[in-house]
C-alpha cells in the first residue's frame, strides 16, 4: 500500500467507526447499562417489565379475620428473603395485637410501595421513611428489625402451632 492510500484510510476511519459503532451499540449491553461507543446517542431497549397492579384498598369489604389472614400471607411471601423473614416474624408477634387503624397502616405499608428494597431500607434505617409511611406501625417494624433481644430469625415462624 502506498502512503496515499493509508492516509485516506486513516481519514475515513472515524466515519467508518461511527457507522460501525451505531450498529454495534444497539447490540452492546453490559449489566443492563447502555455504553457509548464513538457515538453521542445511547440506545436503551424498551421497558418489558410487567406492569405492577395498583393497590386497591379493600376497606370495610373485608372481615378482620380475612384481613389478618391475607396480611399474614403477604408478610411471608415477599419475593426477597430479608423482608420475608422480618415481616413474617413481625406478623407472627404483633398482627393479632394491632388495632384496626394499625392494620390499615400495615396493609398500606406492605402493599403500596412497589419496591421491596425500599421497605427493607426504611425498616433497617438506611433510608428515611416517607411521611405517608412514617407511623406507629413503621416504628414497631424498625424496633423489630433492630432485634435488640437477639432472637434467631433464620426461618419464618410456623403457621400453626
Amino acid at each position: 500500500m502506498s502512503k496515499m492510500s493509508l492516509s485516506l484510510i486513516f481519514r475515513q476511519l472515524p466515519q467508518r467507526c461511527r457507522c460501525f459503532s451505531s450498529t454495534f451499540l444497539s447490540a452492546t449491553k453490559v449489566n443492563g447499562i447502555s455504553h457509548r461507543l464513538l457515538s453521542d446517542r445511547i440506545v436503551d431497549p424498551p421497558d418489558h417489565t410487567p406492569p405492577i397492579p395498583e393497590y386497591v384498598d379493600r376497606g370495610s369489604n373485608e372481615s378482620i379475620h380475612d384481613k389478618k389472614a391475607r396480611l399474614l400471607y403477604q408478610s411471608r411471601k415477599r419475593g426477597m428473603t430479608e423482608n420475608g423473614l422480618l415481616l413474617s416474624t413481625f406478623a407472627s408477634l404483633y398482627l393479632d395485637k394491632l388495632t384496626d387503624d394499625q392494620l390499615a397502616m400495615y396493609d398500606s405499608l406492605i402493599n403500596k410501595p412497589t419496591n421491596d428494597w425500599e421497605i427493607y431500607y426504611w425498616m433497617i434505617g438506611n433510608k428515611p421513611t416517607p411521611s405517608e409511611y412514617d407511623n406507629s406501625v413503621m416504628d414497631m417494624l424498625k424496633d423489630h428489625a433492630k432485634n435488640e433481644d437477639r432472637n434467631v430469625r433464620l426461618q419464618q415462624p410456623a403457621l400453626y402451632t
